[in-house]
Protein backbone atom coordinates (compact mmCIF):
# COMPACT_ATOMS: atom_id res chain seq x y z
CA UNK A 1 0.00 0.00 0.00
CA UNK A 2 1.59 3.14 -1.10
CA UNK A 3 0.35 6.85 0.24
CA UNK A 4 1.05 9.88 -2.27
CA UNK A 5 -0.50 13.53 -2.00
CA UNK A 6 -2.60 12.51 1.11
CA UNK A 7 -4.38 9.67 -1.44
CA UNK A 8 -3.78 6.01 -0.90
CA UNK A 9 -2.86 3.20 -3.48
CA UNK A 10 -3.35 0.17 -3.35
CA UNK A 11 -0.99 -2.40 -5.48
CA UNK A 12 -2.91 -5.44 -6.27
CA UNK A 13 -2.35 -8.30 -8.72
CA UNK A 14 -4.69 -6.91 -11.41
CA UNK A 15 -3.24 -3.55 -10.91
CA UNK A 16 -3.29 -0.78 -8.86
CA UNK A 17 -6.51 0.75 -7.36
CA UNK A 18 -7.67 4.31 -5.94
CA UNK A 19 -10.25 3.86 -3.38
CA UNK A 20 -12.28 6.37 -1.46
CA UNK A 21 -11.66 4.86 1.53
CA UNK A 22 -8.35 7.32 2.80
CA UNK A 23 -10.45 10.70 2.51
CA UNK A 24 -13.56 8.80 3.91
CA UNK A 25 -13.01 11.02 7.14
CA UNK A 26 -13.37 14.14 4.92
CA UNK A 27 -16.83 13.24 3.87
CA UNK A 28 -17.89 11.76 7.40
CA UNK A 29 -16.83 15.44 8.72
CA UNK A 30 -19.26 17.25 5.84
CA UNK A 31 -22.20 14.78 6.37
CA UNK A 32 -21.24 15.65 10.23
CA UNK A 33 -21.76 18.98 10.08
CA UNK A 34 -24.52 19.22 7.80
CA UNK A 35 -26.59 17.07 10.23
CA UNK A 36 -26.59 14.45 7.26
CA UNK A 37 -24.84 11.79 8.83
CA UNK A 38 -28.04 9.51 8.82
CA UNK A 39 -29.33 10.28 5.32
CA UNK A 40 -30.69 7.91 3.00
CA UNK A 41 -28.29 7.49 -0.43
CA UNK A 42 -29.04 7.99 -3.64
CA UNK A 43 -28.70 6.36 -6.91
CA UNK A 44 -27.70 9.51 -8.99
CA UNK A 45 -25.13 12.62 -7.79
CA UNK A 46 -27.47 15.11 -9.64
CA UNK A 47 -31.01 14.98 -11.22
CA UNK A 48 -30.96 14.47 -15.68
CA UNK A 49 -32.04 17.70 -17.54
CA UNK A 50 -31.33 20.20 -14.52
CA UNK A 51 -30.90 23.12 -15.03
CA UNK A 52 -29.31 25.48 -12.65
CA UNK A 53 -29.27 29.98 -12.71
CA UNK A 54 -28.22 32.07 -10.24
CA UNK A 55 -31.77 31.90 -8.60
CA UNK A 56 -32.06 35.61 -7.14
CA UNK A 57 -35.17 34.96 -6.72
CA UNK A 58 -34.64 32.56 -3.86
CA UNK A 59 -33.06 33.07 -0.10
CA UNK A 60 -29.28 32.90 -0.08
CA UNK A 61 -27.49 30.33 2.32
CA UNK A 62 -24.27 30.70 4.45
CA UNK A 63 -21.95 31.51 1.86
CA UNK A 64 -18.53 30.61 3.77
CA UNK A 65 -20.14 26.60 4.63
CA UNK A 66 -20.90 26.44 1.17
CA UNK A 67 -17.90 27.11 -0.63
CA UNK A 68 -16.00 24.70 2.66
CA UNK A 69 -18.58 22.07 1.77
CA UNK A 70 -17.60 22.75 -2.62
CA UNK A 71 -14.27 22.83 -1.59
CA UNK A 72 -14.25 19.21 0.08
CA UNK A 73 -15.84 17.87 -2.57
CA UNK A 74 -13.63 18.70 -5.03
CA UNK A 75 -10.41 17.05 -3.20
CA UNK A 76 -12.92 13.99 -3.16
CA UNK A 77 -12.68 14.21 -6.88
CA UNK A 78 -9.05 13.15 -6.73
CA UNK A 79 -10.57 9.40 -6.57
CA UNK A 80 -14.19 9.76 -8.39
CA UNK A 81 -13.57 12.07 -11.61
CA UNK A 82 -17.11 10.67 -12.76
CA UNK A 83 -18.78 13.62 -10.14
CA UNK A 84 -16.57 16.30 -12.06
CA UNK A 85 -19.85 17.82 -13.73
CA UNK A 86 -22.39 17.62 -11.23
CA UNK A 87 -19.72 18.97 -8.21
CA UNK A 88 -18.62 21.28 -11.36
CA UNK A 89 -22.11 23.25 -11.59
CA UNK A 90 -22.43 23.90 -7.84
CA UNK A 91 -19.09 25.43 -7.81
CA UNK A 92 -19.86 28.20 -10.40
CA UNK A 93 -22.11 29.25 -7.01
CA UNK A 94 -19.53 30.23 -4.95
CA UNK A 95 -20.66 33.84 -4.80
CA UNK A 96 -24.24 34.22 -3.22
CA UNK A 97 -25.41 30.39 -3.18
CA UNK A 98 -29.16 30.10 -3.14
CA UNK A 99 -31.61 27.19 -1.60
CA UNK A 100 -31.40 25.27 -4.84
CA UNK A 101 -27.44 24.91 -4.78
CA UNK A 102 -27.38 23.91 -1.45
CA UNK A 103 -29.96 21.42 -2.42
CA UNK A 104 -27.93 19.75 -5.09
CA UNK A 105 -24.88 19.47 -2.64
CA UNK A 106 -26.50 17.41 -0.59
CA UNK A 107 -27.40 15.25 -3.65
CA UNK A 108 -24.07 14.93 -4.01
CA UNK A 109 -23.14 14.03 -0.94
CA UNK A 110 -25.65 11.54 -0.42
CA UNK A 111 -24.85 9.72 -3.59
CA UNK A 112 -21.37 9.47 -2.38
CA UNK A 113 -22.50 8.46 1.02
CA UNK A 114 -23.84 5.28 -0.98
CA UNK A 115 -21.05 4.75 -3.27
CA UNK A 116 -17.73 4.85 -1.13
CA UNK A 117 -16.41 1.69 -1.91
CA UNK A 118 -16.08 2.98 -5.74
CA UNK A 119 -12.43 4.83 -6.77
CA UNK A 120 -10.27 4.71 -9.96
CA UNK A 121 -8.65 1.07 -11.19
CA UNK A 122 -5.09 1.22 -13.14
CA UNK A 123 -5.17 -2.51 -14.64
CA UNK A 124 -1.65 -4.19 -16.08
CA UNK A 125 -2.18 -4.72 -19.48
CA UNK A 126 -0.05 -4.12 -22.59
CA UNK A 127 -3.11 -1.70 -24.12
CA UNK A 128 -1.73 1.47 -24.31
CA UNK A 129 -4.14 3.07 -26.65
CA UNK A 130 -4.97 6.69 -25.94
CA UNK A 131 -9.04 7.14 -26.39
CA UNK A 132 -11.21 10.44 -25.78
CA UNK A 133 -14.36 11.31 -25.61
CA UNK A 134 -16.21 14.16 -25.78
CA UNK A 135 -19.25 15.63 -25.07
CA UNK A 136 -21.23 18.92 -24.48
CA UNK A 137 -24.62 19.88 -23.43
CA UNK A 138 -26.19 22.89 -24.88
CA UNK A 139 -27.80 26.09 -23.59
CA UNK A 140 -28.12 24.66 -20.16
CA UNK A 141 -27.25 27.98 -18.36
CA UNK A 142 -30.08 30.29 -17.48
CA UNK A 143 -28.28 33.07 -17.25
CA UNK A 144 -25.69 33.59 -19.87
CA UNK A 145 -27.09 30.13 -22.89
CA UNK A 146 -23.27 29.05 -22.74
CA UNK A 147 -22.51 25.07 -22.68
CA UNK A 148 -20.47 23.00 -21.04
CA UNK A 149 -17.57 21.26 -22.69
CA UNK A 150 -16.72 17.80 -21.41
CA UNK A 151 -13.92 14.88 -22.49
CA UNK A 152 -12.15 12.24 -20.27
CA UNK A 153 -9.82 10.19 -22.00
CA UNK A 154 -8.26 6.64 -21.46
CA UNK A 155 -5.42 5.07 -21.38
CA UNK A 156 -5.68 1.35 -22.03
CA UNK A 157 -9.07 1.01 -19.78
CA UNK A 158 -8.09 3.33 -16.76
CA UNK A 159 -9.29 7.34 -17.11
CA UNK A 160 -5.94 9.15 -16.55
CA UNK A 161 -7.79 12.84 -17.68
CA UNK A 162 -10.64 14.21 -17.45
CA UNK A 163 -12.47 17.96 -18.24
CA UNK A 164 -15.14 19.87 -17.43
CA UNK A 165 -15.09 23.35 -18.21
CA UNK A 166 -17.93 26.80 -19.68
CA UNK A 167 -17.63 27.15 -23.61
CA UNK A 168 -16.44 30.86 -24.03
CA UNK A 169 -19.25 31.51 -26.61
CA UNK A 170 -22.92 30.11 -26.60
CA UNK A 171 -23.31 27.90 -29.64
CA UNK A 172 -26.17 28.31 -31.98
CA UNK A 173 -26.79 24.60 -32.18
CA UNK A 174 -26.37 21.07 -30.16
CA UNK A 175 -24.22 20.04 -33.43
CA UNK A 176 -22.44 23.81 -32.83
CA UNK A 177 -21.36 22.98 -28.80
CA UNK A 178 -20.17 19.64 -29.56
CA UNK A 179 -17.81 20.88 -32.69
CA UNK A 180 -16.35 23.31 -29.68
CA UNK A 181 -16.18 20.43 -27.56
CA UNK A 182 -14.17 17.94 -29.62
CA UNK A 183 -12.00 21.14 -30.84
CA UNK A 184 -11.27 21.02 -26.89
CA UNK A 185 -10.37 17.76 -26.49
CA UNK A 186 -8.19 17.45 -29.57
CA UNK A 187 -5.72 20.03 -27.58
CA UNK A 188 -5.89 17.92 -25.09
CA UNK A 189 -5.14 14.79 -26.73
CA UNK A 190 -2.39 16.57 -28.84
CA UNK A 191 -0.47 17.34 -25.33
CA UNK A 192 -1.41 13.78 -24.39
CA UNK A 193 0.16 12.06 -27.14
CA UNK A 194 3.44 14.22 -26.82
CA UNK A 195 3.74 13.53 -23.67
CA UNK A 196 3.48 9.61 -23.43
CA UNK A 197 6.04 9.53 -26.60
CA UNK A 198 8.43 11.66 -24.34
CA UNK A 199 7.62 8.95 -21.50
CA UNK A 200 7.70 5.93 -22.88
CA UNK A 201 10.41 6.53 -26.27
CA UNK A 202 7.49 5.30 -28.22
CA UNK A 203 6.67 7.13 -31.77
CA UNK A 204 3.39 9.67 -31.57
CA UNK A 205 0.26 7.37 -31.85
CA UNK A 206 -3.00 7.71 -33.58
CA UNK A 207 -5.29 9.03 -30.72
CA UNK A 208 -9.05 8.31 -30.85
CA UNK A 209 -11.78 10.70 -29.92
CA UNK A 210 -15.26 9.45 -29.95
CA UNK A 211 -17.80 12.29 -30.54
CA UNK A 212 -21.64 11.31 -29.79
CA UNK A 213 -23.10 13.87 -32.58
CA UNK A 214 -23.36 12.60 -36.00
CA UNK A 215 -23.38 15.90 -37.96
CA UNK A 216 -20.40 17.15 -35.61
CA UNK A 217 -18.24 13.91 -36.29
CA UNK A 218 -19.12 14.66 -39.73
CA UNK A 219 -18.01 18.02 -40.18
CA UNK A 220 -14.98 17.81 -37.89
CA UNK A 221 -13.89 14.89 -40.81
CA UNK A 222 -13.93 17.70 -43.11
CA UNK A 223 -12.00 20.67 -41.05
Amino acid sequence: MLYLVLLTYEVTRPGLHIPLRPILGVLQKILKEDGMEDCNATAYPMEKDLKFSKAEDEPEVEATQYQKVVGCLRYLLHTRPNLTYSVGVVSRYMQGPRESHACAIKQILRYFKGTTSFGIKYSYNNDMKLVGYSDSSHNVDIDDGQSTTGHVFYLGTSPITCCLQKQTTVALSLCEAELMAATTAVCQAIWLRELLAKVTGLERQKVIIRVDNKLANALSKNL
